[in-house]
């Protein structure tokens, strides 16, 4: 009797294997057939671990939203789909949940100058020094990090389009808000401020993120380059 044959991605060729393409080139380039192979592994006797992954996917049009409530029996009924594999899934999709659950919990999203300046006024009032931070936005203006860019004296020496901009596009911001202090408790902007400021808006407008406004902090006051139509 001819012994069944356990295919695996490994009889993919290289170029073609989920893990090796996700290792050179990062998960986004993978199909939602081969994210889901690398998580259940091997294929069977009939069908490599992508195919596998294609059936699963074509269960019903939801495609991907299948996985949300779906259960040990429902992924068990696709042929090729046994009880370890449907655990895989069913833990891949769990943590998923939980990790978004998580990020959102704490979200704050910016809708005015006033929220930037409600968020940092404490932490940047008193600084002896001038800290220059970009606030990065998604499409729906939620905060996906705060970040400082230089400390010292606002000057185009410092401030560099390219660092500015580099982490800004490494998490897909959609937009940014610049913001820094004045020791002096001034929040009064300089030929400097509204120089640089003018720089990246059109910096920005090249990469096609938007640069929002310009927030000066002073000691418990604040002025928006938006809100004076400087920008």
């Amino acid at each position: 009797m001819k012994k069944d044959i356990n295919y695996t991605i490994k009889d993919l060729p290289e170029e073609e294997r989920p893990r090796e393409k996700l290792c050179k080139y990062g998960p986004k380039v993978l199909s939602n057939a081969e994210l889901l192979a690398i998580i259940i592994r091997t294929g069977n006797k009939n069908d490599t671990a992508i195919e596998l992954s294609q059936k699963l996917l074509s269960i019903d049009k939801r495609g991907l939203e299948l996985f949300v409530d779906s259960s040990l029996e429902e992924l068990t009924s696709v042929k090729g789909i046994g009880k370890c594999k449907a655990a895989q899934i069913l833990a891949a999709v769990e943590l998923g949940k939980r990790i978004s659950c998580s990020s959102n919990k704490n979200r704050i999203k910016i809708t005015s100058p006033l929220d930037v300046a409600n968020l940092l006024m404490e932490e940047m009032k008193y600084l002896k020094k001038e800290f220059f931070k970009i606030i990065m936005l998604d499409v729906k203006n939620y905060i996906i990090t705060i970040e400082d860019i230089s400390i010292g004296s606002l000057s185009s020496s410092i401030v560099h389009p390219r660092e500015v901009f580099k982490n800004a596009i490494k998490r897909s911001s959609s937009s940014i808000i610049l913001i820094h202090n004045h020791p002096s408790g001034d929040p009064s902007p300089s030929k400097e401020d509204i120089s640089i400021t003018k720089r990246l808006v059109e910096g920005g407008k090249i990469l096609g993120i938007n640069v929002l406004d310009h927030i000066i902090i002073g000691n418990g006051k604040y002025i928006s380059l938006k809100e004076k139509d400087i920008i």
